[in-house]
């Protein structure tokens, strides 16, 4: 399946955004929360080893990508 992207798709995948406004900063800081208690849930249950290791690398990468659409959204908010 190919996807093509507009320039300015592309532009906004790559622009930094900065936080504007505190209501930036407590969304940001709400996903942090949520990533931060499911961690501690699973430190908590799983055993220690590469399955507990993997689950928190794709406990990350979600919040990575949480924060990458809040930010973005904001690009294109933005008419980035």
């Amino acid at each position: 399946m190919n996807q093509q992207f507009t320039d300015a798709e592309i532009e906004n995948r790559v622009t930094f955004h900065p936080t504007r406004n505190d209501g930036d900063v407590k969304a940001h800081d709400a996903v942090r929360a949520v990533v931060r208690a499911a961690m501690k849930e699973f430190n908590a249950l799983c055993p220690d080893g590469r399955d507990k290791a993997l689950a928190f690398t794709k406990l990350e990468e979600a919040m990575f990508h949480a924060n990458a659409a809040l930010a973005r959204a904001r690009g294109r908010e933005e008419g980035r």
